[in-house]
């Protein structure tokens, strides 16, 4: 798997934990979108996509399934989110 291109757009409110939302294309085939930009206690790290569910919970609507896979995206994610700050 490629990630061929990642797009980010900024939140400019500067109390939010929310930094920006992102979009991530894999093998110039297959693009999500809403990907979150968080800032936690740890740093910044990504949320995939939710929709809440009739109980009232949130679920990811995509994600990935193994750990190689998360850390790809976030990491290219992450990358262009600083890319992004530093221009």
């Amino acid at each position: 798997m490629n990630i061929t291109d990642v797009r980010i757009k900024v939140v400019a409110k500067e109390d939010s934990k929310l930094k920006a939302i992102a979009s991530f294309t894999i093998d110039d085939a297959f693009v999500v979108h809403d990907v979150k930009v968080l800032e936690g206690n740890n740093g910044l790290y990504i949320k995939m996509p939710q929709r809440q569910s009739p109980s009232g919970d949130y679920r990811d609507i995509v994600h990935p399934i193994n750990t190689e896979t998360r850390e790809q995206i976030s990491s290219a994610v992450l990358s262009a989110y600083e890319k992004e700050q530093n221009s």
